[in-house]
Parts: C-alpha cells; sequence; structure tokens
C-alpha cells in the first residue's frame, strides 16, 4: 500500500466527503430506494433502477476516498528544507531547447492543476525532479518527448489550490 502525500486541507476535505457519504448519503439512497420498490415491479421500475445505480456509484466513491484517506501521507511543505525539489517545493526551470521559462509546485496527485502550475508528485516530471538542487540539468520524458530543464531556483510558497 503506497502512500498518498497530500496537504492538511487535502486530507481534511476527503475525510469529509468520506463522512458524509457514509453517515448522510448512504441512508438517503437507501430511503430512496426503499419507496421506489413500493412502486411495484422492480423490472420496469426506473426510479429503483436509477437509485440503485447512484448508489453503485456512491459505494464505488466511498471505496475510493477511504483507500486515500488510508493511504494520506499528510505533510506540511512549510516545514522541509527546499534545498533540494521535494513535496510543496516550487521549481522555476528553462527548457534548453527554448529557453522558455516555466514554474512549478510539486503537489500530491488529489491536488494536481497543470493548468495552475501545480503538478503531482507522481507525473514524470516531478519524478525526475526530486532530490535535485538548483543548477542542475534534468532530462524528462513527458508525453511531447524527452526535454531538457535547468533547475534555477527552488522555493517555498503557499500553495493556493
Amino acid at each position: 500500500m503506497q502512500a498518498e502525500p497530500m496537504l492538511r486541507v487535502t486530507y481534511e476535505k476527503l475525510s469529509q466527503e468520506l463522512d458524509y457519504l457514509k453517515n448522510k448519503e448512504r441512508a438517503i439512497i437507501a430511503k430512496v430506494i426503499d419507496e421506489a420498490r413500493e412502486l411495484g415491479d422492480l423490472k420496469e421500475n426506473a426510479e429503483y433502477h436509477a437509485a440503485k445505480d447512484k448508489q453503485g456509484l456512491m459505494e464505488a466513491r466511498i471505496n475510493e476516498v477511504g483507500d486515500l484517506v488510508g493511504r494520506a501521507q499528510v505533510v506540511d511543505p512549510s516545514k522541509l528544507a527546499h534545498q533540494r525539489v521535494s513535496f510543496g517545493s516550487t521549481v522555476t526551470l528553462t527548457d534548453v531547447a527554448t529557453d522558455e521559462e516555466l514554474t512549478y509546485t510539486i503537489v500530491g496527485g488529489q491536488e494536481s492543476n497543470p493548468d495552475k502550475g501545480l503538478i503531482s508528485i507522481q507525473s514524470p516530471l516531478a519524478r525526475v525532479l526530486v532530490g535535485k538542487e538548483e543548477g542542475d540539468e534534468v532530462e524528462a520524458n513527458l508525453p511531447d518527448g524527452k526535454k531538457n530543464y535547468d533547475i534555477e531556483e527552488i522555493f517555498y510558497k503557499d500553495i493556493v489550490l
């Protein structure tokens, strides 16, 4: 069982969702199923089948969120040194081929949002960056091919999801 690094805010959000699904949503759907069952013939009862489908999706989500919460490794990146790239580090890179400057923050899979510059610690780029220092050059096998980057700066800043 692999640990899932995440911020405290993400852990709390997932825990609240899990609690709501288990303790509120389950009872609501059970009641809807009971009411639909009372309508008669289950073979042609659209309300019953819709409620059962919703119940299946909800149980799948409970399993998914329960797994994430169970594997959660809550990390406070403000307490880490960031001399080397680690969880919560913001990294400024220069594409060696194009001289384009990019900035990414390394976060957990549940917090990842590439459009906001938040990349998962499990992503191909983050995997080659973790443990590196300013001045290092890295080669990453990305979906659009191999890229070489110079690590210009590593620092911590508050992460806004």
